[in-house]
C-alpha cells in the first residue's frame, strides 16, 4: 500500500494575499468545483491540469526558521534568470544565489511571507 500527495499546505498570515503571489509564481487556478471566495478560511489552488494542489491555511504566527521542506521551481518557458527576475517582480526575496559560471547551481529565494523555495535551470537550459 501507498499514499499520494493531495495537496501541499501552506501556513501563513493572509492565505489570499500568499495564495496570490503562488497563483501568479505558478500560474495556477482555483478548483472550478470550488473556487476562492474573499474571506474564505482557506485557500485552494491547483495547476490548470489539476496536477498540482497548493492550499494556504491562516495561523497566527509567523515563520520563525527555515522551511525543512521547500519547493524547487523550474522554469518552463523562460531561462533560470529570467524566471527569478519575474519572481522578484511579485515581491520575492533572494536569501541565497548559488548560480556558478557554468550555468548550474540554483537561486533560493523566499516568497513574500519568508517561505523557501528555489528557482533551479530550465529544461531547455539542462540539455
Amino acid at each position: 500500500m501507498t499514499s499520494a500527495i493531495h495537496a501541499i499546505t501552506f501556513d501563513c498570515r493572509d492565505q489570499e494575499r500568499i495564495g496570490q503571489f503562488w497563483a501568479d509564481a505558478m500560474g495556477l487556478v482555483d478548483d472550478p468545483s470550488d473556487p476562492n471566495t474573499p474571506g474564505d478560511p482557506l485557500w485552494h489552488l491547483m495547476t490548470p491540469d489539476g496536477s498540482t494542489h497548493l492550499l494556504f491555511i491562516p495561523v497566527p504566527e509567523s515563520k520563525a526558521v527555515k522551511n525543512r521542506v521547500h519547493l524547487d521551481l523550474w522554469p518552463t518557458d523562460c531561462t533560470r534568470d529570467e524566471e527569478v527576475e519575474r519572481l522578484l517582480g511579485l515581491g520575492a526575496t533572494i536569501v541565497a544565489d548559488h548560480r556558478k559560471p557554468d550555468g548550474t547551481g540554483f537561486v533560493h529565494m523566499n516568497d513574500i511571507e519568508g517561505n523557501d523555495f528555489c528557482v533551479v535551470r530550465s529544461k531547455a537550459e539542462r540539455s
